[in-house]
This record gives structure tokens, C-alpha cells and sequence, in this order.
């Protein structure tokens, strides 16, 4: 069975060739075990045809209320219902038009009448038309399931696959080939100015690299392992940019083993030097602060700046913070804009 669904004229077309059986089985059966008589053919295409409407009925009765949605509890007895009065409905019209044809002589039946004479009779008529509907419909609501199951999966995995995307994305944004390019270039000036600070700066880029690459291991780190990270990134930074780039810092003792998803402080720092400190003539102040407030741990990343110019290119890096955020109940992030400056705000429950 393919994923896809038939078209109408599919649909038709294989409603045709299970209820066209059907009349075909009826006829043989009278024929078989009495005469193949006019009642006998219209019995035979009342209840065929009649099946064939009851069967689309249902179809379109479960689609429009959305059964299928609906619990395995809530499908079930649905289904049953409609299987158990859509026959009743059949059976009345058949015996509406065979005491009709009867009495006007167009309609022929053995013994010149129809037997409705007791309640099994009317039972076994009854039977007759609900069970080869419960049937159909078992089968209809099976391929239903299983097709509902499958665009499920198909979904969960696409979701998947778009998640695995945006991180290696993120992985990529956070390895920033002009961040690695700049470092690379000023380590090898310092080399021959100051060979102390080139080893120290070689240490700091390994760090901060290293980091990158291994931030998808952990769940949640604590402040104090993130804030080691931004320091040697800042510090490389720093370098490149020197007094264009300056740093305040307001960080509560308290919050240094508060836990947050790894690399996302440090993205936070990144977007601000990058769409602020780099994009503003002579630079400015980066302000980080960090506190606890009733229960969350709040950290603010403020950079010269507008919402204009930062809304340009915002990239895959906040596109994977919002994504991790969504997977930590409560968690927030907010940008705004006050007074020339750009003011990020994230807030993570403890």
C-alpha cells in the first residue's frame, strides 16, 4: 500500500469493484439456492447500491467530525453506531420498494410476498447489510489508522531531520570562519611582538574551539563553566578589536552554579560584537550582567546598536537558542532596543 492517498475516481472505482462483488455473490446465491428472480435482482442491487451509499456516508460523516482524531474509545462506538443504524435505514427502503413492486406487479418473489413476518427474519435481513458494512468499515478505518500513523512518522522524522540541521548549523555558526580567520591572523602578529601573549592567546582559541565542538554532550552546564568560554572568547576578541571593544561586567556570586544549555551565553556574546561592537564606528561597551531573580537565572547582553541593523542578519545562531529554549519549560528569550542600544535578555528556571 502506498503513502499516497487515492483520488476520488480511484476511490470510486474500488468502491465499484467491492460492492459490484457483493451484488454478484447475491445473485449467485439466489440463483444457487432458489430463483433468480426480479426481486431477487432488486434485492440484490438495493442492498449493493444501498451498502455502497452507507459506506460513503459513513467516510464522509467520520472526515467532517473528525472521528479519526477522536480517541481509539470515541472512534469506536462512532463506527458501531453508524454500522448498526445505517442498515435499519437500508432494510426500510428495501421493504418500502419490494411490498410496492408487489402490489403493482412489478416485482416477482418466490411464494408472491415478502417474508417479514417475524423478528429473526428481520434480524438475518439486518445482519445481511451491517455485517458486510462493519467490515468495509473495519478495513476503511484500518488504512485510515495506518496512514495517520505514517504521515506521523514522516512528520516526527522531518522534525528530526530539521532539528539535526539547525544544529549542525549552529555548530558550523558557532566554529565563525572570520572569528577563526581574525584570531589566526593576530596570533601570528603577536608571535614575533609578544610570544607570551601568543601562547596564551593559543591556549584561549583551543579552549573556546574545543567548546564549540563539544557543546552538543551536555544538556545544561553551570555559569561558571560558561562564563571560562566567553572570557578566552572575549579575550581573542579583544585582540582583533582592542579599545573598540570594551567590557562591563555585573555577575552575582550566586548564579555561578545555576545551569544553562552550553554555548548559548556565549552565542548571545557573539551576536553582540558581531551585529554591534563591529558594525558601530569606534565600537562601544559590551555589558554582560548575570543575577538570580525568584527562581530563574537571568542574564542580560547589552551592545551599541539597533534592532534595524541587528534584524539583517540574525543567521542560524538564535534560531538554534530559541530551539533549545523550547525544550526547557519556562525558559524565555527577548530582544529590545532602548536609547542606541541592543538589549538581550534570556531567563532559564533553576
Amino acid at each position: 500500500m502506498s503513502g499516497s492517498r487515492p483520488t476520488s475516481l480511484q476511490r470510486q472505482l474500488l468502491q465499484a469493484l467491492i460492492w459490484g462483488s457483493y451484488i454478484a455473490l447475491m445473485l449467485y446465491l439466489s440463483r444457487r439456492f432458489g430463483a433468480l428472480s426480479s426481486g431477487a435482482w432488486t434485492i440484490a442491487l438495493v442492498v449493493g447500491l444501498g451498502l455502497w451509499a452507507c459506506s460513503e456516508l459513513l467516510r464522509s460523516l467520520a472526515l467532517r467530525q473528525q472521528w479519526l482524531t477522536a480517541s481509539s474509545f470515541g472512534l469506536a462506538w462512532r463506527v458501531v453506531l453508524a454500522v448498526l443504524l445505517l442498515p435499519i435505514a437500508l432494510q426500510l427502503l428495501l421493504y418500502v420498494l419490494l411490498t410496492s413492486g408487489l402490489r403493482s406487479g412489478l416485482i416477482d418473489l418466490p411464494g408472491g410476498s415478502a417474508n417479514y413476518g417475524s423478528f429473526g427474519v428481520l434480524v438475518i435481513y439486518w445482519m445481511n447489510s451491517a455485517m458486510p458494512l462493519a467490515i468495509w468499515a473495519a478495513g476503511w478505518v484500518s488504512v485510515q489508522a495506518l496512514r495517520r500513523f505514517r504521515e506521523g512518522e514522516l512528520s516526527r522524522l522531518r522534525a528530526e531531520a530539521a532539528a539535526s540541521t539547525l544544529e549542525l548549523d549552529a555548530l558550523r555558526a558557532r566554529l565563525n570562519p572570520h572569528f577563526v580567520f581574525n584570531a589566526l591572523n593576530n596570533l601570528r602578529a603577536l608571535i614575533n611582538e609578544d610570544a607570551e601573549r601568543a601562547r596564551l592567546m593559543v591556549t584561549q582559541l583551543s579552549n573556546t574551539l574545543r567548546h564549540a565542538l563539544d557543546h552538543g554532550n551536555a544538556a545544561s552546564v553551570p555559569l561558571r563553566r560558561e562564563l571560562e568560554v566567553v572570557d578566552d572568547y572575549l579575550a581573542i576578541e579583544k585582540v582583533h578589536y582592542e579599545e573598540r571593544l570594551r567590557l562591563e561586567r555585573d555577575v552575582d556570586e550566586a548564579t555561578l552554579g545555576a545551569t544553562l544549555p552550553p554555548m548559548l551565553l556565549q552565542l548571545l556574546v557573539e551576536n553582540a560584537i558581531k551585529h554591534g561592537i563591529a558594525r558601530t564606528p569606534g565600537g562601544g561597551v559590551l555589558r554582560l550582567q548575570a543575577k538570580l531573580d525568584r527562581g530563574r537565572l537571568l542574564l542580560v547582553v547589552e551592545n551599541p546598536g539597533s534592532l534595524q541593523q541587528q534584524s539583517r542578519d540574525h543567521g542560524v545562531g538564535l534560531s538554534y537558542l530559541r530551539n533549545r529554549l523550547q525544550q526547557i519549560a519556562g525558559a524565555s528569550f527577548s530582544l529590545g532596543e532602548e536609547s542606541g542600544r541592543v538589549r538581550a535578555v534570556l531567563e532559564i528556571p533553576q
